[in-house]
């Protein structure tokens, strides 16, 4: 009888097996799946965006020898565990941080810096589009952008051939295809449900509203194709496959599924792409995704208008700023032990920190902080300035401390959300949660059951996330049935054997949750004038 191991080791050598890579904001990580979903090897590299110029930017050098170095991390890992050499994979998928503008001349150029999902410049151009489109635009979508670039009267625009993403864009490098997930390209420009490709009255809008500025190019002309899940969107080419793999061993035309955004990989994830189910992605921004039963009253400009990878209309919460100031508060905890003489894990570090939620007062003792790294659309700041604030009333000690920065991390989430459970009812069954604050049982848990009013769970795959979900969307491509629902697909196949631990909300931290959002909500006034007065 054959060992796991030697199961395994037959699998990476027939290709039986599937690769996610997915771009977060401060890790890339590339996930190895057997046909069982279960993974084999995990790569990663970080990294971090900076602000050159007043954009949120992340370079190419960066973008490419990342992407090789959490590829090689998971392969010499395959290499260590099973003593063979990654040669082939059945099918491969690249996910990024959704929205962002990357534009490209007819040679490939690309015409500026890569301009991240965190940048709040184009408020002029988003609630204008909101305007004439009579569908929410939010800030950081590609469209809103490219229009503000066009109103700024940018040199570079003139010479526009593609407009993608990040996860296209890596598409592109690797495939050769300029071709988006119709979730990711939801985050581009509205889809229109009936057709599943980009809303064509909504088009003809925008080159209207372009016309005088005699553009040599109309929207058509430069956006990526739409492909629903399942679809092949392209093979690995030979340039593609030495650029990946650095030491040349892989081997082109692997097929390459359609590329999808960190919220379509976080649907997968975590099973959430039935209707009445959601989501909740956690790590430098947050977002939650809620699959609807039945459109809107009204247009919110709080509420994104999204979809499933296969299509089906989503509502999502985007907030741009989540654990940044909670990781740096942390980060200085650490450097006060060393200068103790403490040496602590990054782990104990969070467990034993993050644990100390659990003995706070309910509505965090009076507390208030903002981690507002960058503006937030949500609360209306076009930039942010990180404090913490108290008064002699406040019971300030390291507990209530610790729930208040995990309270706020979801303040500006809990707004949206009350949007759409307070004034248009929608009902969501539970939500599951994913990101690596999930790796300290219990407490984010506890914390989002609060501010949402509703059970959640989280998976054992919680802590390889989104970059495992787009390795599933690599498997659904390569070994769906015919006619096979993803839903279906995920319910039958990934998930019929996954178990979750579930969190119901407990009342008193509901009612907690309620006086400091209350809190919050007031003293957005402080940050502001933060915003104003405090310039470095």
């Amino acid at each position: 009888m054959k060992t796991k191991q030697a199961i395994i080791r037959e699998a990476i050598a027939n290709g039986d097996t599937s690769l996610g890579i997915e771009f977060g904001s401060t890790r890339i990580k590339a996930v190895l799946v057997d046909a069982h979903f279960e993974t084999i090897a995990v790569g990663s590299y970080e990294w971090e965006n900076r602000l050159e110029d007043g954009f949120w930017t992340y370079n190419l050098v960066d973008i490419v020898s990342g992407l090789q170095a959490a590829y090689s991390e998971m392969r010499l890992q395959v290499e260590k565990e099973y003593g063979i050499t990654l040669r082939t994979i059945g099918s491969i998928g690249f996910s990024a941080m959704m929205h962002g503008y990357m534009v490209f001349d007819h040679t490939g150029e690309l015409l500026v810096p890569f301009r991240t999902w965190r940048n709040t410049t184009t408020s002029v151009a988003a609630a204008k589009l909101t305007e004439v489109f009579q569908f929410n635009i939010p800030e950081r979508w590609s469209i809103a952008h490219l229009y503000q670039a066009v109103l700024n009267d940018e040199k570079h625009v003139n010479r526009i051939d593609y407009i993608t993403t990040l996860a296209g864009f890596i598409h592109w490098l690797l495939s050769g295809k300029k071709v988006l997930g119709i979730g990711e390209a939801s985050g581009m420009f509205p889809i229109d449900e009936s057709t599943k490709n980009y809303h064509k009255a909504m088009i003809k809008q925008f080159d209207e509203l372009i016309t005088a500025y005699d553009l040599p190019w109309t929207l058509e002309d430069i956006l990526p194709k739409v492909s629903l899940a399942g679809e092949e969107a392209g093979k690995l080419t030979e340039v593609g496959a030495k650029m990946l793999d650095r030491s040349r061993n892989l081997q082109p035309g692997i097929p390459i599924c359609p590329p999808e955004g960190d919220a379509g990989t976080g649907m997968v994830a975590t099973n959430s792409v039935r209707k009445r189910t959601g989501n909740v992605s956690v790590g430098t921004s947050v977002f939650s995704m809620i699959v609807l039963e039945q459109e809107l009253s009204n247009v919110y400009r709080e509420i994104d208008m999204v979809t499933t990878p296969n299509g089906s209309p989503v509502a999502m919460v985007h907030v741009n700023n989540c654990s940044s100031d909670l990781n740096a508060w942390l980060g200085l905890f650490r450097e006060y032990s060393e200068a103790m003489g403490h040496v602590v894990e990054t782990n104990q570090l969070f467990e034993v920190m993050l644990n100390k939620v659990l003995e706070a007062d309910a509505d965090g003792g009076g507390l208030l902080s903002y981690g507002y790294y960058s503006g937030e659309n949500i609360t209306g700041l076009e930039e942010g300035r990180p404090l913490f604030i108290r008064s002699p009333k406040s019971n300030f000690n390291l507990a209530n401390f610790m729930r208040t920065h995990l309270y706020t991390a979801f303040g500006a989430l809990k707004i949206g959300m009350d949007i759409l459970m307070k004034q248009e009812n929608v009902s969501i069954d539970g939500i599951l949660a994913h990101g690596g604050l999930f790796k300290t049982p219990v407490v984010g848990q506890k914390i989002i059951a609060a501010a949402m009013n509703v059970p959640v769970s989280v998976m054992e795959t919680a802590g390889d996330g989104g970059a495992w979900g787009m390795a599933i969307l690599a498997s659904y491509m390569r070994d769906k049935e015919q006619g096979e629902m993803l839903e279906d697909y995920l319910d039958n196949k990934v998930f019929q054997h996954t178990d979750g631990k579930t969190i119901y909300p407990d009342q008193m931290d509901v009612e907690g949750f309620e006086r400091f959002i209350e809190r919050y909500k007031k003293g957005l006034m402080i940050e502001k004038a933060a915003v104003e007065h405090f310039i470095l």
